[in-house]
């Protein structure tokens, strides 16, 4: 059972919830009086966020972070940014990992020269480079850098170490730049939500398992969006730490902005393990917290579940799915019709045999799947085992190369192999696209982060259709032994009885380089791919709009805007990466915004920009009918491509969502709302305007022009009401625009064009 509590809690000795409706009656038999300010500062995340919060005003955080990691499909442009903005060291420890462009598969060499521009970079600058197949990034910053009371910022958006007491952020690369030229995250104070965990998981029951019950019952209501996730109750002493990382690293698929847990004696024992029993300090709730809202979680009515193509919010028991096979299908059926557009069909329903459904493919992998338990729990399942040779496979990657020693030396690498599982190296791969992509029409069961359309590597626009279903190992490895038909973990026993894990440090001694404080200056080494970025131009005071895409779905993903998988290789090259944006929902959207572009540039360069286009000084003329606008100069206004989404930015914290659109034109996003913080901050720092308008958009189509006067004016004040004009053929059509809270440092990179602009004008670069 999963309860959501409708308002605020206050939390009386880490185990008795009192609903703020009835903490009047409570405290006063107390003798006292509900006191929120101070119950508030009694969270664990309030301490911590003090801690790192370089301003006086706890409601306006400055946050400093401890520690930052990036992988190699982001680090390049994290480092050329602040290169370009005048870094010349890393004054915090920051791990540069490979592990999500490691195959080298696609591009010829230019993964691999990513990797040798990474080690040059924390030679030069005096940073940690973790090679390809030693650790997925957020296994290597559990083993060696998460700690109690730590903050970390990652360029990944499932940067979660909530269960080692660290409260970690996943956010765009902009972020990461401002920490790197000793500046702060500046975020207002979040809502904190308890999570309340009591009883014991069943032994069948995986950390998947709880994550997937929770991540259903909070999406959708948005309960937890932007707020910290606080872990606490008596349940968490009964999982492991290991257990407890798998739950924490899928909190980022609520939408919520970090996450942190009670840390108690297993905790100190698992930093321990790791050479690190210093980083441990306990952490819980003061006597009496409050927080601002509450999910009760009954660990031990959890059932085995699985998240339905194609979100993991589309959540069942597998004990439901079996019961309504056929309408749940018939349901997912309907969805993947509408993502491919009618471009490659997809079936579900006659994958059932005899009251079951087949799937093809298994996989165990990366950050959430590959952890020492998980794999375990699917090795002793499955030794002795056959796991067929049919169309079903399995792939288990141990999340890094400590992980893997581990369980060769146990014998549970071989057991896997010798029932059929292909055993692989740390790899980030089969969360985004990137390797094991599955046949047409196939449907992939994953213990993994992810289950957007098309981000297990198909092209409905090649006529190629698949889709992934998300699952703890413990099933996974369940359907292994049925030979590929989706099985719960709860149809076996043995589960629960995981040997003592012991960590070897020596491939991390060996092979991981070292830099911290220890910059040489040396020269980085470019490959021909890596690309600096373009030149874009400072915010005007009257901006001209042209509409590009027009997406209509209730939530647009990042990878939506940008396709995961092999076009991560180009995301060194700025304008290449550009070429794939909106590849998959809007394939015409490149065209048009490069065409608006073109405009763009012939006015910065001192050139009538109606060279590019004759339909522009019609449209000034009639822009200059506007009472006001009668002296609206081409030359002294700013043209970009604007995309309309109802809620994008669900998902990754890649910043190439954002600046994908802006290298090719892109001005602005006007949108209901956005989905995550992190994607509007990536808008922001891409020097975009993060445009927001109630209602539907009614009043322009793709083509359209809008024009917004007094935009620079409209920054200097509240941005409640910017009055935009649509401009089309049959008239001119007023209408609202609005921007949500910024801070002064975000309005200063949107005027200045970008944060490398803003960086260069402010340290005279």
């Amino acid at each position: 059972m999963i309860k959501l509590y409708d308002n605020g809690i206050y939390l009386v000795n880490g185990r008795e919830i009192v609903p703020e409706a009835e903490s009047e009656r409570y405290f006063a038999a107390r003798g006292e009086k509900p006191d929120r300010e101070a119950g508030r500062r009694g969270t664990i995340a309030w301490n911590i966020l003090k801690a790192h919060n370089l301003s006086d005003n706890m409601d306006s955080l400055r946050l400093r972070f401890d520690a930052m990691a990036s992988h190699d499909i982001t680090f390049v442009g994290i480092i050329q940014t602040a290169k370009a903005s005048g870094m010349d060291h890393f004054p915090m420890p920051y791990v540069l990992t490979n592990c999500h462009n490691t195959l080298c598969a696609v591009g010829g060499t230019i993964n691999e020269d990513d990797h040798v521009f990474g080690l040059s970079a924390a030679r030069k600058y005096g940073g940690i480079y973790v090679p390809p197949h030693i650790a997925v990034i957020h296994q290597y910053m559990r083993e060696m850098y998460a700690g109690c009371g730590k903050m970390i910022l990652g360029s990944d958006s499932h940067t979660r170490y909530g269960a080692l007491g660290t409260m970690a952020v996943g956010e765009g690369g902009g972020e990461l730049v401002k920490q790197l030229l000793e500046d702060t995250y500046d975020v207002k104070y979040p809502g904190v939500v308890c999570v309340y965990l009591d009883g014991a998981p069943q032994p069948y029951v995986g950390p998947q398992d709880i994550a997937l019950a929770i991540i259903g019952a909070v999406f959708q209501n948005g309960y937890v969006k932007n707020r910290v996730m606080e872990f606490v109750g008596p349940g968490i002493a009964a999982m492991s730490t290991d257990y407890r990382n798998g739950v924490d690293v899928m909190t980022t698929e609520t939408t919520c902005l970090s996450s942190i847990w009670r840390t108690d004696e297993e905790t100190r024992s698992f930093l321990k393990a790791h050479g690190r029993e210093g980083d441990y300090r306990e952490l819980k709730p003061a006597e009496c917290a409050y927080y601002d809202g509450c999910v009760y979680v009954d660990l031990s009515s959890i059932r085995p579940m699985i998240a339905m193509p194609f979100h993991p919010s589309h959540v069942y028991s597998i004990e439901e799915l079996n019961a309504n096979l056929e309408d749940i299908l018939k349901e997912v059926e309907a969805e993947g019709e509408k993502i491919s557009g009618g471009r490659a069909p997809f079936t579900l329903r006659d994958k059932i045999e005899n009251g079951r459904l087949r799937v093809q493919q298994g996989i165990i992998a990366g950050c959430a799947g590959g952890n020492y338990t998980n794999v375990v729990e699917a090795a002793r399942l499955l030794k002795g085992k056959n796991i067929g040779d049919g169309a079903f496979a399995l792939s288990v990657y141990p999340s890094s190369q400590p992980v893997f020693i581990n369980l060769t030396r146990q014998g549970y690498a071989a057991d896997l192999m010798e029932a059929g599982a292909i055993v692989r190296t740390a790899f980030c791969g089969p969360c985004f696209g990137a390797g094991d992509t599955p046949c047409n029409n196939g449907l992939s069961v994953r213990h993994t982060t992810r289950n957007f359309p098309n981000r297990e590597g198909s092209k409905p626009g090649n006529g190629q259709m698949a889709a992934v279903a998300l699952m703890d190992a413990r099933s996974i490895a369940a359907t292994a032994a049925r030979g590929g038909i989706l099985t719960s973990a709860e149809e076996f026993d043995g589960w629960g009885e995981v040997p003592e894990y012991t960590f070897d440090p020596t491939v991390y001694e060996r092979r991981v380089y070292q830099g911290f404080g220890k910059a040489t200056g040396e020269e980085l080494v470019y490959g021909p791919n890596i690309r600096d970025w373009p030149e874009m131009s400072a915010l005007t005071d009257r901006i001209l709009l042209k509409v590009c895409s027009r997406i209509l779905d209730p939530v647009t993903t990042t990878d939506e805007l940008i396709p995961s998988g092999e076009t991560s290789s180009y995301r060194s090259n700025p304008l290449g990466l550009a070429e794939f944006t909106l590849s998959r929902r809007d394939p015409e959207y490149v065209k048009r915004s490069k065409a608006v572009d073109r405009m763009e540039k012939a006015r910065a360069a001192g050139r009538n920009p109606g060279e590019e286009a004759p339909e522009l000084d019609e449209i000034y003329d009639r822009i200059r009918t506007i009472p006001g606008m009668e002296d609206t100069d081409p030359m002294k206004t700013e043209i970009g491509s604007v995309i309309y989404a109802v809620k994008p930015g669900d998902g990754s914290a890649r910043e190439q969502a954002a600046s994908c659109q802006r290298v090719i034109g892109g001005l602005a996003n006007i949108t209901r709302e956005y989905a995550t913080k992190r994607y509007r901050s990536n808008v922001i720092n891409w020097g975009m305007l993060p445009f927001q308008m109630a209602g539907e958009p009614e009043a322009f189509e793709v083509g359209d022009y809008i024009f917004v006067p007094g935009v620079l004016k409209a920054l200097e004040g509240d941005m409640k009401e910017i009055p935009a004009y649509v401009i089309r053929r049959d008239g001119i059509r007023k209408i609202s625009l609005y921007m949500a809270e910024m801070t002064e440092n975000e309005k200063e990179i949107v005027r200045a064009g970008c944060l490398i602009n803003f960086n260069r004008e402010r340290k005279g670069v």
